[in-house]
Parts: structure tokens; C-alpha cells; sequence
């Protein structure tokens, strides 16, 4: 059973979100010849500050 974990800052509504797990979904059953029943998809969504990029938070960066 694959388990893919993607990490994205918030802010994107549920519908992106829902096509994200649909997409990834489709990627994996095809990549890995697995039914989509078999797959799951875990979207954890972080906040600006607790995201870096290049040393600084992309809360900072958005200053």
C-alpha cells in the first residue's frame, strides 16, 4: 500500500486540495500498477513560518 506524504504551505483551498490528492493518486497507480482503493495520500499543510527557503521563513520573504 503506497503512503506519499506532500508537505505545501497553506492557503490553498479545498478544492485545490482535493485535485492534488486525485492527481497524485492517479501518478502512483499508474507509475506503481496499484489500484487507487491501494494508495494514500497525506497533505500536511505548514504555516509561512514554519517554511524555509534559503535560510529565511517564507513569512519573511513575503515582507
Amino acid at each position: 500500500m503506497p503512503i506519499v506524504q506532500v508537505s505545501i504551505l497553506q492557503g490553498r483551498d479545498k478544492e485545490q486540495i482535493r485535485n492534488l490528492i486525485e492527481g497524485v493518486t492517479a501518478a502512483i497507480t499508474t507509475s506503481l500498477d496499484v489500484q487507487p482503493e491501494q494508495v494514500r495520500v497525506l497533505v500536511t499543510e505548514l504555516p509561512p513560518s514554519h517554511w524555509g527557503v534559503g535560510g529565511v521563513t517564507k513569512e519573511e520573504q513575503s515582507r
